[in-house]
């Protein structure tokens, strides 16, 4: 049975005081209802409070995830974090080709398998984002372009690698707009990549994989996707800003 995950991206919200505060009282209320059991729980604040709140959940079942890292161990890239660091301050995961880093910072297949290899020579989990623009899918070509998206980056990695991804489908229209994509539109997309991995490395780890829903996730929509059989948890953007809400959708 695939364990169900679900990730709170925070991107470039809240600082110090809140990112603290928002840790500690899901730590509280998670062993409080118990609600974490074959559940995993990862948060992903911003680079600053990585650390901090790395310290705050050791012992926990929860972990952290960075929202980005450069493609070289080190060097002269101003404003840049590398796996390298994140590795020394226990980050275990990392999220990559996220649509926003896709679309406001240009990154390209080749710098994203660039950027894969980096985090599995430091053992980091990757969190590898897939989907399509509303011009793609409006043209039905959202299956040829995760398939590219992923012929160019994760099926680059041999089948010993697979098990540090997990599969995060986002339907680029459905994040940040208000907009979501139906629970067969996305059940049709997670079955399809599923098969793509059965394809590519067969049946023990297509079954193993994670495959993950973001697009406007929230605490009212979230059950119908997840009752879904291929769809095995959520990226969660606006939705897991609020501690309630964020809390709903994993008990979905």
């Amino acid at each position: 049975m695939r364990k169900k995950v679900f990730i709170a991206n925070w991107k470039m919200n809240y600082d110090f005081h809140e990112t603290t505060f928002f840790i500690r009282n899901l730590l509280k209320i998670v062993f409080e209802r118990k609600i974490n059991h074959n559940k995993e729980i990862i948060l992903a604040p911003s680079f600053p409070f990585l650390h901090i709140s790395n310290q705050i959940l050791q012992g926990t079942n929860l972990n952290i995830a960075a929202q980005n890292i450069h493609h070289k161990d080190k060097g002269s890239y101003t404003g840049e974090v590398s796996a390298y660091m994140l590795k020394s301050i226990g980050v275990k995961n990392v999220i990559l080709g996220h649509s926003e880093r896709r679309e406001f910072f240009f990154e390209e297949n080749n710098v994203l398998s660039e950027k894969i290899k980096i985090a599995l020579k430091y053992d980091l989990n990757i969190i590898f984002c897939v989907g399509e623009s509303f011009y793609e899918r409006s043209n039905d070509q959202q299956f040829h372009i995760v398939k590219h998206q992923l012929k160019e980056t994760v099926f680059q990695c041999s089948s010993d690698k697979i098990k540090s991804f997990y599969i995060a489908y986002e339907p680029i229209w459905a994040i940040g707009t208000g907009k979501t994509a139906t629970f067969e539109q996305a059940q049709t997309m997670h079955k399809f990549i599923r098969n793509l991995f059965l394809e590519k490395y067969g049946e023990s780890i297509s079954n193993k994989i994670s495959i993950l829903y973001g697009g406007s996730l929230n605490d009212i929509n979230a059950k119908d996707f997840f009752y879904q059989k291929d769809i095995d948890g959520g990226l969660i953007g606006n939705s897991s800003l609020k501690l309630e809400k964020f809390l709903k959708i994993v008990q979905s």
